[in-house]
């Protein structure tokens, strides 16, 4: 393979890489929020990202080292797993994880910076969030930003790229930062915000039917006085919290009412919430019952589903987040060599305890586990004596497959065998023995 090009030289392009939109989605005239303000107000959004951040953080990340092609040998007391387990002195494995894929499902990005042992209460080191609404990339090129300057009221703090672990997203114009679904998402968002303000102003006039008042051409002339003096009144009584909001308005000099605007069946607004919250949860690429849309959900496909959720939607996240750690974190710690780590995936998409003790009996062709192991299960204590793993006497090699097998094996009846007490010769039942000679072989029994 032949090595053209040096990325020296392709940083040298652009060493003056546009600066980063500002991270704020237009919504109405005059009105624009930024991506924290989106996901305070607009609820589908706020459930779609808290999914994804609960459901991967409550997952166990492992670290294991490579053993052979077959084995693999897990390390608890690793320092990528202790850095993992504790980042800080206090913030626990679960907020960090639900954090940073939070970051990263709303802003597209996400900054850890490194912070010295001696502040992280061990001897490796620890990991802070710093919130993307405070963070601003600096220098670098269109290919990674040189710096995180980093804002607060008391000033900035200029964060080295070295110093801190910097996750991203893919972006059409450059490798420097991600595309925020917020920006994709734009239209929908500001469908649902008009949605939003329709109904608060509804409830704001009583939940009333909207409409106008025709006066007269004919009625003697209104003065301007008298006019505002008609409008307060009326809104005064009839609408928001008057003291006669919803009943019956009393006009004057021959005014008419006339029924106006649009009923919330008119403008399907629940049909509205729906699509919104759809469209957001396809754009995060989950699966609709995942987030309470069960228009068309049966047990089957639920459980379906479900398993999808583990493959399709979070496993792609599982396998970017833990290649982040181990390029960006594990290969600046000690005795990296052949260590990995990986999200505990199995424990979700494993079926019931029946089901795999079925299955793992099948396969295995006995028992996988010691009396000692199974009290361990239901938080018993430990039997003398019960770490030997029992095998039935039923269960042999070159016997039965399994002790699920419980049916003995056909004997071919001899010459000298007794005959059955009936039989079926020629599609005629023959009669055997009386039952009622034969004598019960039950304890304390008697033939009557």
């Amino acid at each position: 393979m032949v090595w053209a090009v040096s990325a020296g030289q392709l940083a040298r392009i652009d060493r003056r890489p546009t600066a980063m939109a500002p991270p704020e989605v237009r919504l109405a005239d005059g009105v624009a929020m930024s991506y924290s303000a989106i996901y305070r107000s607009q609820p589908h959004v706020r459930t779609v990202i808290d999914f994804l951040g609960r459901n991967i953080a409550q997952l166990g990340l492992h670290v294991y080292r490579r053993v052979s092609d077959t084995d693999r040998e897990r390390l608890a007391d690793h320092p990528l797993a202790r850095l993992l387990s504790r980042p800080n002195p206090a913030t626990t494995r679960y907020r960090l994880i639900n954090a940073l894929v939070q970051d990263i499902a709303t802003y597209d990005m996400a900054v850890l910076a490194r912070i010295r042992p001696e502040d992280a209460g061990n001897d490796i080191g620890g990991l802070v969030r710093l919130p993307p609404s405070r963070v601003r990339l600096v220098d670098g090129d269109w290919m990674e930003p040189g710096a995180f300057e980093v804002t607060g009221r008391a000033g900035k703090f200029i964060v080295p790229r070295d110093r801190a672990v910097y996750l991203r997203g893919y972006n059409p114009d450059g490798d420097r930062d991600g595309l925020s679904p917020m920006e994709t998402l734009r239209g929908t968002l500001a469908e649902g915000y008009s949605s939003q303000q329709y109904r608060e102003q509804l409830w704001r006039n009583g939940a009333r039917m909207a409409g106008w008042i025709s006066r007269p051409a004919e009625a003697r002339a209104w003065s301007d006085k008298a006019r505002e003096r008609f409008r307060a009144d009326w809104r005064g009584l009839y609408t928001g919290t008057g003291t006669a909001a919803g009943g019956t308005p009393i006009l004057e000099d021959g005014m008419e009412w006339h029924a106006g605007g649009m009923t919330p069946e008119q403008a399907q607004y629940l049909e509205t919430r729906k699509l919104t919250r759809e469209e957001v949860a396809a754009a995060y690429h989950i699966p609709l019952p995942m987030v309470g849309i069960l228009d068309h959900a049966t047990f089957s496909n639920i459980r379906e589903q479900h398993r999808q959720l583990y493959q399709d939607t979070l496993g792609p996240w599982l396998v970017w987040l833990a290649e982040e750690i181990e390029l960006q974190i594990l290969s600046d710690l000690p005795d990296s060599e052949g260590v990995y780590c990986e999200f505990n995936i199995a424990a979700k998409m494993a079926g019931s305890f029946e089901e795999q003790a079925a299955a793992m009996s099948t396969m295995v062709g006995g028992p996988v586990m010691t009396r000692n192991e199974g009290r361990a299960r239901v938080n018993l204590p430990r039997l003398d004596g019960g770490d030997e793993l029992i095998v039935p006497l039923n269960v042999t090699e070159g016997g039965q497959a399994s002790p699920r097998d419980s049916a003995p094996p056909s004997v071919e009846p001899s010459e000298s065998a007794p005959r059955e007490a009936s039989a079926v010769v020629r599609g005629k039942r023959q009669p055997g023995p009386d039952p009622s000679a034969r004598t019960s072989t039950r304890p304390g029994m008697k033939r009557l």
